[in-house]
Parts: C-alpha cells; structure tokens; sequence
C-alpha cells in the first residue's frame, strides 16, 4: 500500500468534512466518498502485477476512510462540535447519556460512514481509472 497517497486521501477527507460540516450539512457524506476516490484514482498497482481492481480499489478507499473517520471524530469532540452533537444525541436519548459515551457514539459512527463511504470511493476511482 502507498501510505502517503492513503493519507493524503484521509487528510482530504477530513478538511472536507469538516469544511462541509460548517457550511452544508447534508453534503457531509462527499468528504469521505472523495478521499476514496482520490485515493484509489491515484493509487498504482502492487508489486504482483501492474494494475488496480475494485477489491484493491476498495481496499484503499476503505484504509482512508478509516484513518480519516478517526481524525474527524477525535476534531469533532476537539474543537467543540462535540457540545452541539451531544445536546443532540441527549436530547434523543433522554438525560441518561454521559459525554463519554456520547464522545463513543460520535467516533463510532463517524468512522463507520467514512470507512463505507471510502470504500465506495475507492471503487469509483478504480472505475474511472479504467
């Protein structure tokens, strides 16, 4: 695997993320498709054989959107998004729910969705290579 072209694609994820998370929310979901996609577009063939395919297509974007999910869910409870979040999830929940189970729930599904969301990405990006 080419590590800096993995985070490189996490890192576009994450600015990506954040920025749209800011601006527009519910085009939150491009950050993570778009580090996969860049990952994997940019991505070269291993050391077997010269080409890409969607499993190792996959394989990358998922990487990034891994790497990159944990980023924004370690910012999000960093830079203070975490109250805004959490006066969600309490309000849904009820009074019972503690800031660190809360901060759980929060990397926890920011790293699923961005992990799915990579992987797709990388799929596309193979796609599109071809």
């Amino acid at each position: 695997m080419d590590w800096k072209k993995i985070g490189f694609g996490a890192l576009v994820s994450t600015v990506l993320t954040i920025i749209l998370f800011y601006i527009l929310f519910p085009l939150i979901f491009l950050g993570p498709l778009i580090g996969g996609f860049l990952t994997s577009y940019l991505s070269k063939g291993y050391e077997d054989y010269d080409q890409m395919d969607e499993k190792d297509g996959a394989v990358v974007g998922a990487v990034s959107g891994l790497i990159g999910g944990l980023i924004i869910g370690l910012l999000f409870i960093v830079l203070g998004s975490f109250n805004d979040l959490t006066g969600l999830i309490s309000s849904k929940l009820g009074g019972i729910t503690s800031s660190i189970i809360t901060g759980l729930i929060i990397v926890n599904l920011s790293v699923d969705a961005s992990l799915i969301l990579g992987l797709v990405g990388g799929v596309i990006g193979v796609k599109i290579k071809r």
